[in-house]
C-alpha cells in the first residue's frame, strides 16, 4: 500500500461534505460567534477550539492567531527602565531610587566623594606632619594652664588647617553635587556612568555651579547680616520688655524664612543648572518654579535627608573623633598630628556617605518635580527606548 495521498481524477465529482466549487473553504480555525450579552436565545455557536480562553490570556486568540501576553511584571518593568520608576515618585521610591543609584555607580557617586574629602584632608595631615617633625608642633598637655608659642601653634595650625580643608572640601562637593545629577539622570534611563564620564558631563557647567554657589551663599549671608544688624540696634535702642517680646516673635519668623529660602532658592537649582543647561539666575528661577505648591512635600523629605544624613555622619564618624580627641592628649608632642589626623578619616567617612546620598535624593526629587509637573517621564521613556519618538 503506497503512503502518498491519491487524488480523484480530473473531471470527477467533488466528494460529500465539500464546498461547491469557486467558494473559498471556510477557515480552519475562524472566531467563534460569541453569545450577546443580555439577548436571550442568541445563537451559541460552536465550541470554541482547544485551548481558547476569552479575556487575553495566552493559547488561542480571536483572528486564528496564536496569542501573545506579557510576561507578569513585564509592564512594570517597561516603566522602569533604570533605578527608578518613570512616573511620579513616593518617598519610599525616592529613597529607593537615591540607594540604587549609589549602589550601580558607585565610583561616580562615593567614589568622587571619598576622593574629594581625601584631597581636601590630606592638606592639613601632610601640614601637621611637617611641622611635627621639623619644630616639635605640638598641643598643650601640660595640664598648668600655661601654653608656649609652640602649643599656641599647633593649636593654630590644628584647628585653622582643618576648617581650611573643610571650605576647599565643600568647594569640590558642589562638583560631586553637579556630578551626581548627571548619575542620576543616567540611571533613570538605564545607564550607568563612570567617574570619568560623569566629571566630562560637567564640562562647560563647572564655572557657573561655583558661581551658583557664590550667588546663593551671599544670598543667605546678606539675610543673616541683616538680621543681625536689626538685633544690635534693638539691644542698643529698646528696653528688655521690647526685646524679649521682639524675640519671641523674630526668630522663628527668622527660622522660617531660611527654610523657606532653602527650598524655594537653595534645593533644587543645581540639578537644573547641570541637566537643562540654564545659567546660573535662570537655574534659581527654576528651582522656584519646581517647587510651586510642593514646598511642604519637599520640606518634609529635605528635613528628613537631613535628619537621615546628619545620624549616619555621626555613626561613622564617632569613633574616629573620639580617637583624635584622646589621642591628642595621650600622644605627646605628637598630640596635633593624631588629632588632626583622625579628623581627617571621619571627615573623609561621612562625606563619603552624606554628600552622594543628599546629591542623589535632590537629583530625584528634581526628576520627580518635573514628571509631576511637566510629563518628564514621557521624554525620559522615550529617552530609554521604552517609548517611539
Amino acid at each position: 500500500m503506497s503512503d502518498q495521498q491519491s487524488y480523484p481524477p480530473p473531471g470527477s465529482p467533488p466528494p460529500p461534505g465539500a464546498p461547491p466549487p469557486n467558494e473559498p473553504a471556510p477557515a480552519r480555525w475562524a472566531q467563534p460567534a460569541a453569545p450577546a450579552p443580555g439577548r436571550p436565545g442568541a445563537p451559541a455557536g460552536p465550541p470554541p477550539p482547544p485551548g481558547w480562553q476569552p479575556g487575553g490570556q495566552p493559547g488561542w486568540q480571536p483572528g486564528g492567531q496564536p496569542g501573545w501576553q506579557p510576561a507578569p511584571g513585564m509592564l512594570g518593568a517597561a516603566h522602569k527602565p533604570g533605578a527608578m520608576p518613570l512616573h511620579p515618585l513616593s518617598l519610599g521610591a525616592i529613597y529607593d531610587a537615591s540607594f540604587r543609584i549609589i549602589r550601580f555607580n558607585p565610583k561616580a557617586t562615593v567614589g568622587s566623594a571619598v576622593l574629594v574629602a581625601a584631597v581636601a584632608m590630606a592638606i592639613p595631615v601632610l601640614l601637621t606632619a611637617v611641622l611635627t617633625f621639623t619644630v616639635g608642633l605640638t598641643l598643650d598637655t601640660s595640664g598648668t594652664g600655661e601654653i608656649s608659642d609652640t602649643d599656641l601653634l599647633g593649636t593654630l595650625v590644628a584647628y585653622g588647617s582643618v576648617g581650611l580643608a573643610s571650605v576647599l572640601q565643600s568647594i569640590g562637593i558642589i562638583f560631586v553635587t553637579g556630578m551626581v545629577a548627571h548619575v542620576t539622570k543616567a540611571a533613570a534611563v538605564g545607564r550607568r556612568l563612570s567617574l570619568g564620564e560623569a566629571w566630562a558631563a560637567t564640562h562647560g557647567r563647572r564655572w557657573r555651579l561655583v558661581g551658583l554657589a557664590t550667588v546663593l551663599g551671599l544670598a543667605l549671608t546678606v539675610i543673616i547680616a541683616v538680621y543681625v544688624v536689626f538685633w544690635v540696634l534693638l539691644v542698643v535702642l529698646a528696653d528688655v520688655v521690647v526685646i524679649v517680646v521682639v524675640g519671641l516673635l523674630s526668630v522663628p519668623l527668622f527660622l522660617a524664612l531660611l527654610t523657606w529660602f532653602w527650598i524655594r532658592f537653595y534645593y533644587l537649582p543645581v540639578p537644573a543648572l547641570m541637566l537643562e543647561r540654564l545659567g546660573v539666575l535662570s537655574s534659581i528661577g527654576r528651582g522656584y518654579r519646581l517647587t510651586r505648591d510642593q514646598f511642604w512635600r519637599t520640606l518634609g523629605i529635605g528635613l528628613l535627608t537631613v535628619l537621615i544624613a546628619g545620624t549616619a555622619a555621626q555613626v561613622l564618624s564617632f569613633p574616629f573623633s573620639l580617637v583624635a580627641q584622646i589621642g591628642s592628649l595621650a600622644a605627646g608632642e605628637y598630640g596635633a598630628l593624631v588629632f588632626v589626623l583622625g579628623t581627617a578619616i571621619a571627615q573623609v567617612l561621612s562625606t563619603a556617605f552624606v554628600a552622594p546620598f543628599s546629591a542623589a535624593v535632590t537629583s530625584v526629587q528634581y526628576l520627580d518635580q518635573r514628571m509631576r509637573k511637566e510629563a518628564y517621564d514621557v521624554e525620559l521613556m522615550r529617552e530609554a527606548g521604552v517609548l517611539d519618538t
